[in-house]
This record gives C-alpha cells, sequence and structure tokens, in this order.
C-alpha cells in the first residue's frame, strides 16, 4: 500500500496554520502553567481536543504532567470518533500524521501486530480523515517532548462496553511506565457557565475514584439531570471508559485532577452555552521510587532544620527559620520520612511516619523533635547531651504492596507487615545493619514490630518501599 500521511485539517481552525505563529502559542500556554513540584510517573493523561482559545490553558496543564525529557517508546492516542459511526477502533496505518510544526511517525508495525490479533481493530483510514479531536494532540507532542517519539494513532467508533473492554485488554500490557497514553475528550457541551462546573467536577471526580461504575452512573445522571441544554457530559466517553478499563483494580495506579475550565472562561465566548474541559493525569505509582530523589543541598537543609528543631525545642528561644526550606520545591513533596538520633553509635530515638500528609520539611521538623522527646525506649533527650548526638533521615519512597517475598532486596526494601490493626516496619538499612537473612528480616519485623509472630508476615499484608538514607556522619548515600 502506497505511504500516505494524514494531512492536518484544522489547522487555521483550532489552531494556528503557521509554525512559528503555533509553535508560540502551545509555548505560550504551556509557561502559564507551573512545572509540577515533584516528579511522578506520569503514564497517560486526559486532555481537551477544543480550539486552543478555549481550551489551551487546560490541554497545557495536562501536558505538562509528562516528563518531557523520558523517551517513551510509543505514544498511544485514544480518542472518540465524532465524525462517524463504526465498530470498534481504526488505527492509522498507510502512513504519517502531519501539523504546521512537521512530521508525526506513526509506528506502522505494533498496529498492524494489534490488528492481526485483536478483532476490535481495523485498518480503516476513513474515520481519521475528517477527525479534529486527535490531531489538536499533536502539536502540544510536538512542542513538549524533548526526544523523538512515535504514535499510535487510535479512533474509537463504537459504543458497545464490551468492544471497549476488548480494546482496553489488549493495550493493557502497554500500560508498563515505558508507553505514554493520551486520551482525548471535551466535557460537558453546551449548558450554562453553572451546569457546566457541576457536572464537569462530578464527572472529574468520578474518573478519579478509578471505577468504571462510577463513571457511567455519574454519566447518566448529569444527562438525566435536566441541566438546561446539556448534550453530553464527556464527548470523548469511549476513550475515557477503555483508559479505565485498562487502570481499574490497579493499586498502583493513580488518578489526578490538574486543572479545570470552560469556554465560558474564554473572552472569545458566551457563559450561555460553554464547553467543559477537564485536565487528569495518571500516575503509576509503582515506579515512582525510581524518579523521586533529593540534591545534596536538599539533604544539608534537611539535617540543619532536623538539629535545630531539637535545639530550639529543649532550649526555647527562638523559632525555627523555615524560608529557604519552604522555597525548595523539593522539600515541599509530601512523602513519608524517619528521624532517628545515635549516640556512640547506638540508637537514642527513632520516630517516623509513613502517611505523607505535610510537606517533607514540615515532616522532618517534627520527627526530629519526637526523635528526642516522645520515643518511650529512651529517656527525653537533654540539651547538653544534644552535642553528642548524630542524626540520620530516612526519607521514604511510596509504599507497594507485594505478592511474592520474592521481590524485596535486602538492603534496598524496607518492609510494612500490615494485619488488621497491627503493623510493624524495619526501613532498608536494618538487614545491612543486623545480617539477617531475608526470613530473618520478616519474622522479627512480624514479632517484634507488627506483634503478630514469627510466623505471622505468611498470612499478612506485606509491602515494600525504599528509602533515601543520609546523616550528618556518613556520606549520603541511596
Amino acid at each position: 500500500m502506497t505511504h500516505t500521511n494524514r494531512k492536518t485539517v484544522v489547522a487555521g481552525q483550532f489552531y494556528s496554520a503557521d509554525a512559528k505563529a503555533l509553535k508560540e502559542e502551545v509555548l505560550g500556554y504551556l509557561h502559564q502553567i507551573p512545572d509540577p513540584t515533584s516528579k511522578t510517573n506520569t503514564v497517560a493523561i486526559i486532555a481537551p481536543h477544543a480550539g486552543y482559545i478555549y481550551s489551551g490553558l487546560t490541554a497545557a496543564a495536562a501536558y505538562k504532567q509528562i516528563d518531557k525529557n523520558k523517551k517513551w517508546k510509543h505514544v498511544f492516542i485514544l480518542t472518540s470518533s465524532h465524525q462517524m459511526l463504526f465498530e470498534g477502533a481504526s488505527i492509522y496505518t498507510i502512513g504519517d500524521y502531519e501539523t504546521p510544526l512537521g512530521i508525526v511517525s506513526v509506528d506502522l508495525d505494533l498496529p498492524s501486530k494489534l490488528i492481526k490479533e485483536h478483532n476490535c481493530f481495523n485498518a480503516n483510514i476513513a474515520p481519521h480523515i475528517n477527525e479534529h479531536s486527535l490531531e489538536v494532540q499533536l502539536p502540544f507532542l510536538q512542542t513538549l517532548l524533548k526526544k523523538d517519539f512515535n504514535i499510535i494513532p487510535i479512533i474509537i467508533g463504537g459504543q458497545s462496553f464490551e468492544i471497549l473492554k476488548n480494546i482496553a485488554a489488549a493495550l493493557k500490557p502497554y500500560m508498563n511506565g515505558e508507553n505514554l497514553f493520551i486520551i482525548s475528550s471535551d466535557f460537558s457541551h453546551y449548558p450554562n457557565y453553572e451546569g457546566a462546573t457541576e457536572s464537569d467536577r462530578n464527572m472529574a471526580n468520578a474518573i478519579i475514584s478509578n471505577d468504571t461504575a462510577q463513571v457511567i452512573k455519574m454519566q447518566k445522571a448529569m444527562e438525566s439531570k435536566g441541566i438546561h441544554s446539556m448534550s453530553t457530559a464527556m464527548c470523548g466517553w469511549s476513550s475515557v471508559l477503555t483508559l479505565l478499563y485498562m487502570t481499574e483494580g490497579n493499586n498502583d495506579i493513580q488518578y489526578k485532577k490538574v486543572h479545570y475550565s470552560n469556554s465560558g472562561d474564554s473572552p472569545h465566548a458566551s457563559k450561555d452555552r460553554v464547553v467543559g474541559y477537564n485536565a487528569i493525569s495518571v500516575h503509576l505509582t509503582k515506579n515512582n521510587s525510581d524518579n523521586f530523589n533529593l540534591t545534596n543541598e536538599d539533604k544539608s537543609s534537611l539535617l540543619t532544620i532536623a538539629r535545630k528543631s531539637i535545639e530550639d525545642h529543649l532550649k526555647p528561644k527562638s523559632v525555627i527559620n523555615t524560608s529557604k526550606s519552604t522555597n525548595n520545591a523539593n522539600l515541599q513533596i509530601h512523602c513519608g520520612a524517619f528521624v532517628s538520633l545515635h549516640k556512640e553509635g547506638n540508637l537514642r530515638g527513632c520516630i517516623g511516619r509513613f502517611e505523607p500528609s505535610m510537606s517533607l520539611w514540615e515532616t522532618i521538623q517534627r520527627l526530629a523533635i519526637a526523635a528526642a522527646t516522645e520515643d518511650t525506649r529512651f529517656p527525653e533527650l537533654d540539651f547538653q547531651e544534644l552535642k553528642n548526638i548524630s542524626i540520620e533521615i530516612s526519607v521514604l519512597t511510596p509504599m507497594r504492596k507485594i505478592d511474592s517475598i520474592k521481590e524485596i532486596e535486602l538492603g534496598k526494601h524496607g518492609i510494612y507487615i500490615k494485619q488488621s490493626y497491627s503493623g510493624g516496619t524495619f526501613l532498608p538499612q536494618v538487614a545491612d545493619e543486623t545480617g539477617w537473612t531475608l526470613e530473618e528480616f520478616l519474622g522479627h519485623c512480624s514479632r517484634d514490630k507488627a506483634g503478630i509472630g514469627w510466623d505471622g508476615w505468611k498470612k499478612a499484608e506485606i509491602y515494600i518501599y525504599e528509602a533515601i538514607v543520609f546523616g550528618e556522619d556518613d556520606p549520603p548515600r541511596r
């Protein structure tokens, strides 16, 4: 078959047809959105597909969640057909896509494999010819991503839940952190400003529950509520449901609402009949530890905060100056941590928390004081004793539940054993300090920390995490 590129059809309508102006337009929206305060393993986004003057800022907010420096194996773009009805999903297989910014490469091998192995896919190019909702995503990808990428352009035509499940089953193996999924969808169509805001908020909340039943139920509720002029609560519902069918039940997946607007926020539209836009990101928390790190400056700041907090608490005369720490984006991250105090090589206090309920610098501030005064195994630290204390901090990466203890790497992973209301943990460094075998590591934690007996771990839930460990005496290490 002749190699035939899919030409742009909405340049000059939905976005500028001039390459220079288009790039400036996209960059203008991206620059208005601050960078995320922490690195997250974003594997999918839901982004709008309206004209940029209406939805560009919300689209930029969605795209800003993506790691722009990552080399993505494939970028899957899923959208629902606005031009024609057909069964299954169509993948463009005869060429590349074009925009004013140049050629967007289409992987031609993987689509052929998907079509051959799954009858829910087809190579019908007709749905692609005039479809705007996939095309408008491309300039953002071309502008944002720093490394070469290829796309798998998929347009869903049917409305059968069963077919959507089949599409999701075929694509699910590719949601592994190596590939990126772009889900193209606007939300409410044509209610007034207030009606759109209500419907779009409820739909977004249903989506981030990662529960298809909730999304289906909410869409029906919003569309039958009698909101004036509402024609749909989410035009790309089939694409969004396909995403949810891929992620539902996966405890390593987390959805996040990023940004909301509707066309009524634009000076180019009225508030009487609007279209809603949500930016939603999807994160694979299992691999977050690979992207989570602290600089040496961050570690030094945290150790200073810990010591100064204890000093000020034991000898009250001033309030800790946190201006430097609160201006540091890394120290605003919410994550668990432990603060350990050592005297002449022996433990003198240790307190930690898993729940990321406050910024990291605040967590360290509170834990340092607690380690000095609230560890019931030791008397409260005396101010004169502080000069002989060495402080060690362990910042925890997100926990994940494991199915087999074979996933535990001694010295790398900490463990948290939980059974009903009982639980206990060992930090990763405990295995190195004790020289325990894996079963001893589990047994001691189960018996001595969780209080459920030496073999209690065999019937308990086991979570693992990593720790970024650094201290005043030892060189920083991961």
